[in-house]
């Protein structure tokens, strides 16, 4: 996990701050609204990537509170615009560790979503970085980037400060009627 800090991120939450982008942590408190937030912008944020197929609310909902008991609010950041979601950084402990013997040490980075309208910004950045750096002050010593297609934007900005481990392949059939 990166102790330091990304400059390319400092520069651009500089940026993001003047253009009136606030950041804060998940409120557990405020679950059903923060969730709802998530949805939304979900929809826009990944409208155009290879292979997303859009949820309901409700099953988005339900695979959240899935997870929810593993989640740590100061690993799961937002980011506002006059009181909207414009982008978020999904990570949490990867608790499997415990399971196989060892000490939890490695947060996995599963999503990073921006609006598009703040694409280019460098938002998706400085989620991931500001995440990197809380996890590393909480005892982290690794994080995995889950699952980024080759295409996506989030790749570049991984690039940064990760390196590929494990690469996966979709294989698909026609089937008949």
């Amino acid at each position: 996990v990166a102790s330091g800090e990304d400059p390319h991120a400092r520069l651009a939450l500089e940026r993001l701050r003047q253009a009136g982008t606030t950041i804060r942590t998940f409120d557990p408190g405020r679950l059903d609204a923060e969730l709802h937030g998530i949805f939304r912008l979900s929809l826009t944020a990944f409208a155009g990537n290879f292979l997303y197929t859009p949820i309901s609310e409700e099953e988005f909902v339900m695979q959240y509170r899935a997870v929810l008991a593993y989640v740590r609010p100061e690993l799961v950041l937002l980011a506002e615009r006059d009181g909207l979601p414009v982008g978020f950084m999904f990570a949490l402990p990867d608790v499997l560790e415990a399971q196989r013997g060892g000490a939890i040490d490695t947060v996995i980075l599963k999503t990073v979503a921006v609006d598009p309208a703040l694409g280019g910004m460098g938002l998706g950045g400085v989620l991931m970085d500001q995440v990197q750096r809380t996890a590393h002050g909480l005892g982290f010593r690794r994080a995995i980037h889950a699952l980024i297609h080759e295409t996506n934007l989030s790749r570049r900005v991984s690039d940064r400060t990760a390196r590929t481990f494990r690469r996966y392949t979709l294989f698909s059939k026609r089937l008949m009627a």
